[in-house]
């Protein structure tokens, strides 16, 4: 569905009165997403009573973009993202988390890539979104919207573009800055655009997109991913999908009587459990403890949840020395997500022997907390990424084939070592343990 020509004519001056006359505000946390049941509408969602809405990706809202006191007027952004499983309608999920101005959001759509990593859509598959079935929106500073679903066969491991035009100054941009993912902006609005020869410029980053959800009739809901740059991937190959959630994702589809289900993967590299970042920092975000509640418990059909997470609370000033602070929060962690009715897979902190942040104080507070996790008094189960990534050698660093050459973060190898170490029964939905 292509409506470029009339969409265009909502640049400039004409985006501005749209706006005023179409426009809905939505207020902190809105979700504007309705059933879309009419069936005679190409941009309804009409979903059989078989199937569910489930989380296909995500990306957290890790900080405000430095440079972007007057984000992108006059500018669409393509944010390319992909899926882990797929269905037969979409809708998204767009955040203003660190804007201080209304977000206007004139014309906003979604397709399928023509090709990996492209910004061109898939013949026949542009899809204008709506919000509260209006074609514009205005998102408050700190808001958040869901749009309303449109029919889209949406095939799992798959490329979607998610594009978004604003025509006036809106703050500073929400993004996710290590996306391992090439994005692309235009200049006007050429959301409806099914080439992408408009879009010269590349990005490295995520902006305002934080979820895609699905409706599907085979995945029973998501796992939910958290945790800080080993999560985030930061040292995966670029534009590859060779995150371990990526693998972990796989290892769902593909796996003989495995729970069939989308992963979420909510990491920001320099995350902390403890401790929140700046609202400006570029690889801090929120802690877990902070976040836990919007990124993963209140996720889309979540079923599971996996945390990742403790190295930077040694790493980074204030550091942390009491292991039991740092099992005392992982704790808490599990409290909130029990308090949903969600078991919680805990991973135990991995080797880093040779960073240029290693103290042997440090390691020896790693495996404090990682004795308590494996002791099983902790989280309801335990994945060991340790012992997966560990070289047998030398246990207090990675495997050298594993090692992605910092000895902290792991190769696309250490990152696949990862999702096989997961055991993918303890995903499956049963009663959280009594910790």
């Amino acid at each position: 569905m292509n409506k470029s020509v009339g969409y265009a004519l909502l640049a400039g001056l004409a985006a501005v009165v749209v706006l005023v006359s179409t426009a809905i505000f939505v207020g902190v946390g809105g979700n504007g997403g309705g059933t879309g049941s009419d069936p005679h509408n190409p941009n309804s969602a009409a979903p059989a009573v078989s199937g569910q809405w489930v989380g296909t990706w995500s990306a957290s809202a890790a900080a405000a973009e430095p440079g972007t006191l007057d984000g992108y007027a006059g500018m669409s952004i393509r944010n390319v993202i992909h899926t882990s499983v797929g269905g037969s309608s979409a809708r998204i999920q767009l955040s203003n988390l660190y804007g201080t101005r209304p977000l206007a959001i004139t014309h906003a759509t979604i397709a399928l890539a023509a090709a990996p990593n492209n910004p061109t859509a898939a013949a026949g598959t542009m899809r204008r979104l709506t919000f509260g079935e209006r074609t514009s929106v205005v998102i408050p500073a700190g808001g958040a919207i869901t749009s309303d679903p449109v029919r889209l066969d949406v095939p799992h491991d798959a490329d979607l573009l998610v594009t978004t035009y604003s025509p006036a100054p809106s703050g500073p941009v929400t993004y996710h800055p290590y996306a391992r993912q090439t994005s692309y902006l235009a200049r006007g609005d050429r959301a409806a655009d099914d080439a992408g020869t408009a879009y010269t410029e590349q990005s490295p980053y995520w902006r305002y997109l934080t979820g895609v959800d699905v409706y599907s009739r085979e995945a029973k809901g998501s796992v939910v991913v958290i945790g800080d740059s080993i999560t985030d991937g930061i040292t995966s190959t670029m534009g590859a999908n060779h995150r371990w959630t990526d693998f972990l994702a796989e290892r769902l589809r593909e796996e003989p009587g495995a729970p069939r289900l989308g992963v979420l993967n909510q990491g920001i590299s320099g995350n902390r459990l403890l401790i929140d970042g700046s609202r400006y920092s570029p690889n801090n975000g929120p802690s877990v403890l902070t976040r836990l509640d919007r990124d993963a418990l209140s996720r889309s059909g979540v079923q599971a949840v996996i945390v990742e997470i403790g190295l930077n609370d040694m790493f980074k000033t204030p550091r942390q020395w009491d292991p039991e602070k740092l099992v005392a929060g992982m704790r808490k962690v599990v409290k909130q997500a029990h308090a949903r009715g969600l078991r919680v897979t805990g991973g135990t902190l991995t080797p880093f022997y040779g960073h240029r942040g290693y103290s042997a104080r440090m390691d020896q507070v790693r495996q404090a907390v990682n004795a308590q996790i494996r002791a099983g008094n902790v989280y309801d189960n335990v994945v060991d990424f340790d012992k997966a990534l560990r070289d047998p050698a030398q246990p207090n660093r990675l495997l050298p084939e594993y090692d992605s050459g910092d000895h902290l973060h792991p190769s696309d190898e250490g990152y696949k070592a990862m999702a096989r170490s997961v055991n993918l029964k303890h995903l499956k939905g049963t009663a959280p343990a009594a910790l």
